[in-house]
């Protein structure tokens, strides 16, 4: 696996960087902002996510500014990611939960991550590694497709993914792994007909799954 994901880095080397990768570097890795950044992301293109967040964070950059914002005004701000009302509600909930449990500071632990509304284990690893530069494993639908279909594992779910990573991979690669198959899935090893033809790794990988290709 170390020698496949030093062949993708050289290939995805110059791509633009997700948005979350983004947030993280614009904002100087400021906790709240991740957190926030990696919600309104959840089932929304990386365009849409950028966009959002940057009208939001105009209006509220603070757990007890946003948490003082109306949930209408949240609405407006972050339109049109997916599910925008139940986010704007989670939002405000979880702006008033830090103030209220963390003394508005977002907590560097993963499990004290997972008890906010709405935040899950993709989103908990990924303020863990980007907020704070923990080792974590953030796994999305790229991670988990692009892992099982090299052969490195063999996995149900995401989280399965997860914890079979925690086992098998180096901890160097932890932090960087998210982003680097988010860049590779999204423009190389698609979920439907990767472009097997021109991937580095073609020779390296096990090609699970795969019936079609170009």
């Amino acid at each position: 696996m170390s020698r496949v994901i030093g062949r993708l880095q050289r290939h995805v080397a110059g791509l633009p960087p997700t948005a979350l990768a983004d947030l993280a570097a614009t904002t100087g890795r400021d906790p709240f902002r991740i957190l926030i950044g990696c919600l309104l992301s959840l089932r929304t293109r990386d365009e849409t996510t950028a966009g959002a967040a940057a009208r939001l964070f105009a209006l509220a950059d603070t757990p007890a500014a946003l948490a003082a914002l109306p949930v209408a005004a949240i609405e407006r701000a972050i339109f049109p990611v997916g599910f925008y009302r139940t986010k704007a509600r989670n939002l405000v909930r979880v702006a008033e939960e830090l103030l209220a449990r963390f003394e508005g500071r977002v907590p560097p632990d993963l499990d004290a991550l997972l008890t906010f509304p709405g935040v899950g284990r993709k989103t908990a690893n990924l303020v863990v590694t980007f907020g704070f530069g923990l080792p974590g494993i953030c796994v999305d639908t790229h991670v988990h497709r692009i892992t099982n279909r090299l052969g490195f594992v063999r996995t149900r779910t995401p989280e399965e993914t997860e914890w079979a990573l925690r086992a098998k991979l180096p901890q160097r690669h932890w932090i960087g792994i998210n982003d680097l198959l988010v860049a590779f899935g999204q423009r190389t090893c698609q979920p439907i007909s990767p472009w097997c033809s021109s991937c580095p790794v073609t020779k390296l990988c096990a090609h699970v799954g795969v019936k079609h290709s170009r």
